[in-house]
């Protein structure tokens, strides 16, 4: 039963995440890097430091929990900045392949990554017990990833130029497919920040919360990249001028909260259900390879919803749900 709440609290916090581009698209009259740089102030400053105050005890502030392991907490920042550059090519992947494919593909070398490197870190052997658990639940999640975006491949092929323009304005899938695998590789850099910050888990904070610290540094150094890159496209670009733009400005603001409190809900989600996993040590392993899991499947209904499937033929469907289907085995293996 803790599993299976553990489980359901990390889909809610999925189903956030993968629900966060919706409200993008109702953000009117702003370029690319206006938008994103708005909704990251949301979703790697604001909701996470709120997160990581339900993580400080009484009689202690957030301050003290820092300082009292200054190198991990600069090491998950550290790792942030890595995360950032992920982050940055994460939206540029559904720019080009859409909310489907992009997170697919994205997402799946972000599960491989984020999962083995830090058990390999840790010593775990993969041949062995829990270690060989780990390394099958991870396999059975990129199957099911390659299989979704096979499904995504066979969609590309039997829809003409227009079309593929119509589902997805900017597609490019070769552009796409690069920008995806470079976004999953540098995205595993967040499961490293929160192994690099477990030590700033405060003595006497509630279990659900006490990776909420963590997760702040590793936010704040991806939204130092991303920062970075938007206002060098608003020089570029010359759309300093959006954010004075009154006339869309709060309805703006409004979309781009929402799209960060949803984003932010998968690591709030993630760090309470791992709580649940304290006496399964191959789920609390698996909790990233997990968590990437949902988001693949919450983005391919989302991808359904918003008919970037529309006209597809009836075995790029059957397909599609085959993947969706074995990324639901993913989740249950480790209990088998």
């Amino acid at each position: 039963m803790e599993i299976l709440t553990g489980l359901l609290i990390i889909a809610i916090g999925s189903l956030g995440q993968s629900s966060s581009y919706v409200p993008i698209r109702k953000v009117k009259d702003w370029s690319w890097e206006s938008f994103w740089l708005t909704q990251g102030v949301f979703a790697w400053l604001v909701f996470p430091l709120l997160g990581a105050l339900l993580a400080i005890p009484a009689g202690s502030n957030l301050w003290q929990i820092l300082a009292a392991d200054m190198p991990a907490a600069l090491k998950a920042m550290g790792y942030g900045v890595l995360w950032g550059i992920g982050g940055l090519t994460f939206g540029l992947s559904m720019r080009y392949l859409g909310v489907a494919l992009g997170q697919s593909i994205a997402l799946g070398t972000c599960a491989a990554f984020g999962t083995l490197i830090p058990a390999l870190m840790a010593g775990t052997d993969l041949y062995h017990g829990g270690g060989l658990i780990l390394l099958l639940g991870v396999c059975i999640t990129l199957a099911g990833i390659a299989v979704i975006g096979y499904a995504g491949g066979l969609r590309a092929q039997n829809m003409t130029e227009e079309e593929r323009k119509a589902a997805i304005k900017d597609f490019a899938l070769t552009k796409g497919l690069a920008v995806a695998l470079l976004s999953g590789a540098m995205s595993a850099c967040f499961a490293l920040g929160l192994e690099a910050g477990g030590s700033l888990a405060a003595e006497g904070a509630s279990d659900l919360f006490k990776a909420l610290p963590a997760t702040l540094m590793v936010t704040c150094g991806g939204f130092l990249t991303n920062a970075a890159y938007c206002l060098y496209q608003n020089g570029k670009n010359k759309t300093f001028g959006d954010y004075g733009k009154k006339e869309v400005l709060m309805n703006n603001i409004l979309f781009c909260a929402l799209a960060g409190l949803l984003w932010y809900s998968q690591f709030f989600g993630l760090s309470m259900g791992q709580s649940f996993f304290v006496d399964a040590p191959v789920m609390l392993a698996l909790s990233w390879s997990i968590l990437m899991s949902l988001n693949v499947l919450f983005s391919n209904l989302w991808g359904i919803v918003l008919k970037e499937w529309k006209g597809a033929a009836p075995k790029t469907v059957l397909v599609l749900i085959a993947g969706m289907a074995i990324l639901i085995f993913s989740l249950l293996f480790p209990n088998l």
